[in-house]
């Protein structure tokens, strides 16, 4: 089945690029469009896509109420796969677009290629990010951000083990620590990475250089 495809951008000339772009790959399919927060929320509930390609702005201003559409279409459509694709490489717009829930985040300039890639890599539930968006998320988790939102070394320690394929009875052997405490760290990991499986976290680390 193809990937179905809703391009929200306040440029009618960009989604029409966008579109002739994505519509040349056998596997991605827009199936709609729209240029308001309004539209979005309506042209994905119509059309019910696997992933939106989300412009951070979508009104005249310095406004990125982008943000919001993105929070309401994570919130009203679990499941969905939200790429923002904008021309800002703020690390501070990164790190609030993924915890309003997009799983990527790459700036306009991307190539096709790269861009080809990220959209199927957000349709298959995992996270894409360009190379300046994965810097500011390691940086935002490495100092950026306060210090309750940074992985400690234990959380490092534990995520490296992770990455190992080991279970969390093995991590503790390996750290001499209990399998609660390791529970307990993997929990803490996987939120600030903002995965909800040990899979996605060892995937969203790897991508972001913490491994």
């Amino acid at each position: 089945m193809p990937t179905r495809i809703v391009l929200v951008d306040d440029h009618s000339i960009m989604r029409q690029g966008l579109r002739a772009v994505l519509e040349r790959e056998d596997d991605l399919r827009v199936v709609g469009e729209a240029g308001t927060p309004t539209d979005a929320i309506a042209a994905v509930a119509a059309s019910r896509p696997h992933v939106v390609l989300l412009d951070l702005k979508l009104t005249a201003g310095p406004q990125t109420d982008g943000l919001d559409v993105c929070r309401r279409l994570c919130a009203a459509h679990p499941g969905l796969g939200v790429l923002v694709l904008t021309t800002f490489a703020e690390d501070r717009l990164v790190v609030e677009s993924v915890q309003a829930g997009a799983r990527g985040y790459v700036v306009k300039d991307v190539d096709t290629t790269e861009l080809v890639r990220a959209i199927r890599a957000v349709s298959r539930g995992e996270s894409a990010f360009d190379a300046r968006s994965a810097s500011a998320m390691v940086r935002s988790l490495s100092g950026g951000v306060p210090d309750r939102e940074r992985l400690t070394e234990r959380e490092l320690d534990v995520l490296r083990l992770l990455a190992r394929g080991l279970s969390n009875r093995a991590i503790g052997a390996e750290l001499f620590i209990s399998e609660t405490t390791v529970k307990f760290h993997v929990g803490n990991l996987m939120r600030k990475l903002m995965v909800s499986r040990r899979a996605e976290a060892v995937y969203a680390a790897t991508k972001l250089g913490l491994l």
